[in-house]
């Protein structure tokens, strides 16, 4: 458990930036908007919700009732992607450099918090 699994799967290329400008002009389309981040905090919370529920059918103790939704953790995943982008847009976040500052701090902060994976094939 724990174990990357990213490397199985052929990720499509697409940046950061990319997805920002999707979900910019999908909300761009309607006179509302973005809500407010208030909302959105509210809405994020939601979201993260509706994948603790998802990982606790899959790996926890309560499976789902027969008429239950069929959502899954990756579309849970997705939703809470989505609420994110549109939480830095709407405050003129750029998410690659979040990401950037964010790796730094974990880089530098952690760089000896973990074990080390034995990267020494000799």
């Amino acid at each position: 458990m724990g174990e990357s699994r990213i490397t199985e799967l052929t990720l499509a290329e697409r940046t950061l930036a990319d997805i920002q400008r999707d979900v910019d002009a999908y909300i761009s389309q309607f006179k509302e908007g973005y809500f407010s981040p208030l909302s959105m905090l509210a809405r994020m919370s939601e979201e993260v919700g509706e994948l603790a529920r998802e990982v606790n059918h899959q790996f926890g103790e309560k499976p789902k009732k027969r008429d239950e939704a069929d959502n899954s953790i990756e579309m849970e995943l997705g939703d809470i992607l989505f609420i994110v982008t549109c939480f830095a847009n709407s405050l003129g976040i750029d998410l690659t450099e979040a990401h950037r500052k964010v790796m730094h701090k974990f880089n530098t902060r952690d760089a000896d918090r973990w074990t080390k994976m034995d990267t020494d094939n000799g």
